[in-house]
């Protein structure tokens, strides 16, 4: 036999090896569970902060985020890790918000090499004017349907899958 041929069980073997498993009906409901939970989630709260306010979640995001950091400013790889966006993404959606005035760019005083994006006043007042929208649209659809227990619950899952090293 040739060094590349193999036995036939020999293959069925390794294809086994190579295959996926398949998840477990727990494993998939909890797995595809999420995935639809959070797709909802998400195109719910969008539609309801541009409609109320012509503000995308994503736009909302990043003004939320601003407004919470130091000097209200981040620079834009950290902004763009923090909200889920790839640079080139968070780059295109800082570009449309401060074509409307809601941020600026400025170099970082600390390393002129590094661009910072930051809240402006008319960002500060639009994201505020948004809030009550968004957390009504939070509190409807997710946390009321929860109770305290489940809450406190699903919040050391979501810390212990971030946390993880994998």
């Amino acid at each position: 036999m040739a060094v590349t041929e193999r036995r036939p069980a020999e293959q069925r073997s390794i294809k086994k090896r190579l295959r996926p498993a398949k998840l477990s009906d727990a494993e998939r409901e909890a797995w595809i569970g999420l995935l639809r939970v959070h797709n909802k989630l998400i195109n719910q709260l969008d539609a309801e902060l541009q409609s109320a306010h012509g503000l995308p979640l994503a736009a909302f995001d990043v003004l939320v985020q601003l407004a919470r950091a130091e000097n209200a400013e981040r620079s834009m790889s950290d902004l763009a890790e923090s909200i889920l966006l790839s640079p080139s993404g968070c780059t295109r959606l800082v570009d449309r918000l401060e074509a409307e005035g809601l941020v600026e760019r400025r170099r970082s005083a600390r390393d002129s090499r590094v661009v910072m994006a930051a809240i402006t006043p008319s960002g500060r007042r639009r994201m505020m004017r948004a809030v009550p929208v968004h957390l009504r649209g939070v509190r409807e659809r997710f946390t009321e349907r929860l109770s305290g227990d489940e809450l406190e619950t699903l919040g050391r899952v979501w810390h212990r899958l971030l946390d993880s090293d994998g």
